[in-house]
């Protein structure tokens, strides 16, 4: 079980941190609209309100001072929706646990993609922002409580896919850097994000 309790004055990665170009690449990479909302504006279809993500249709909504975690949640919630109920989301996306599940993983994965995040710091962002889990942290679950939702990731095809849509993002701001294994099956280049700190199960 999966609960958020939204912490604004946490010290965690904002968008402007790592910039809107990253962002940008990596949420083309899966067909979904990175809407640019001015900071002193609401942003649209943010659930929890500003300064976190909105969701409308296959568009994400961020600020300069969006949480990146936050970003990439409502981003993934938009992944693992069937593509047949994408269109019709405004604000809540979830329609089922397995699903909270599945985009909290993927957040993890794909924070990699993101030159000065990776998922080791973005799952410490989510400690402070107030996701709790079982095991008493978001690294914790990642290792050893996640089989549910990397099975139903995999079952649909995302798990693989992320790495290789990942990888892709950072060949394109590193081309010529090396490369590390991904703990869900594919490299990454190394240069500007963390080295993953816990590996999967």
């Amino acid at each position: 079980m999966i609960e958020v309790c939204p912490a604004p004055v946490a010290d965690v990665l904002r968008v402007a941190d790592v910039g809107w170009e990253p962002c940008r690449r990596l949420l083309a990479r899966y067909d979904i609209d990175f809407q640019h909302v001015e900071s002193t504006a609401a942003i649209p279809g943010s659930y929890w309100g500003e300064p976190e993500a909105g969701l409308i249709g296959t568009s994400v909504y961020a600020r300069a001072d969006t949480p990146l975690h936050s970003l990439l949640h409502e981003t993934c919630h938009l992944i693992v929706a069937p593509p047949e109920r994408r269109a019709g989301i405004h604000t809540n996306a979830s329609d089922s646990q397995e699903e909270e599940d599945a985009a909290c993983l993927l957040q993890i994965l794909l924070a990699d993609a993101i030159p000065g995040a990776g998922r080791a710091r973005l799952m410490a962002d989510m400690d402070a922002w107030g996701y709790t889990f079982r095991l008493g942290s978001a690294a914790a679950w990642f290792a050893h409580d996640a089989d549910d939702a990397r099975a139903w990731l995999g079952a649909r095809g995302l798990l693989a896919d992320a790495c290789a849509k990942a990888a892709g993002v950072l060949a394109c701001t590193h081309p010529t850097e090396e490369t590390v294994p991904c703990s869900a099956g594919s490299n990454f280049p190394t240069a500007g994000f963390s080295t993953p700190t816990v590996s999967s199960t």
